[in-house]
């Protein structure tokens, strides 16, 4: 007779589902619209966005507890992964472990309360891109305009101020080689960007919490 557990079934790369929580990671570089090269350790979207509607539909899945430690990757990508997080009637949470750079930014704010260990650090810049860049007036508004749909995500999301977060990405003397602000678990939550600090265990307990007042 076939000995299968019942409470556990995998549904994707990363994601793990165990009683009523599913376990979702988030690593690496987020992958877009182009395959990265062999060796890197990647998030791919086309994953992740159907996985997130079958985590929404499921009855037997009650909450979602996002695993996030990632470089940044595609903006796109990040974002549209973002979005649908935001959108999820089920209750989540985040937790940043090592890092949340970049478009990891949106993605850890997305849940609807989010966490950060202390070791953790959490990179501000504002959007770049690779490749030939044609210097027009139009290109640089179409990465104005990229970067102020990730700004007004940032915000609507967590309790960050604009003025604040848009200060924390034009830094100039915080990163040798860049601008931008590279925050710690504390200073991340200091300024509003995530919710509090913790560890697994306190981003479980409150996922359940959140579980337990949907039900009543």
């Amino acid at each position: 007779m076939e000995n299968k557990d019942k409470t556990a079934d995998k549904m994707t790369d990363g994601a793990v589902t165990e009683g009523k929580i599913h376990f979702l990671t988030i690593i690496g570089q987020v992958e877009g619209h182009y395959l990265l090269p062999d060796g890197q350790k990647v998030t791919k979207y086309e994953h992740m966005l159907p996985a997130l509607a079958e985590i929404e539909e499921r009855n037997d899945i009650k909450g979602l507890l996002l695993l996030i430690n990632t470089v940044g990757g595609d903006v796109e990508a990040g974002l549209a992964i973002s979005e649908m997080i935001a959108g999820m009637r089920k209750p989540t949470v985040s937790l940043v472990l090592g890092g949340g750079h970049s478009i990891g930014v949106p993605l850890a704010v997305a849940a609807k309360k989010s966490f950060i260990v202390p070791s953790a650090t959490m990179t501000l810049h504002p959007v770049r891109i690779n490749g030939l860049v044609i210097g027009v007036p139009q290109s640089f508004d179409n990465l104005s305009k990229m970067q102020d749909r990730i700004v007004s995500f940032i915000c609507r999301n967590s309790r960050v101020s604009e003025a604040n977060l848009r200060s924390l990405l034009m830094k100039t003397d915080e990163m040798t080689t860049d601008i931008g602000t590279i925050l710690d678990g504390e200073e991340a939550v200091n300024i509003g960007l995530i919710d509090s600090l913790g560890t697994l265990s306190d981003a479980i307990s409150a996922l359940k919490d959140m579980i337990e007042k949907k039900r009543s």
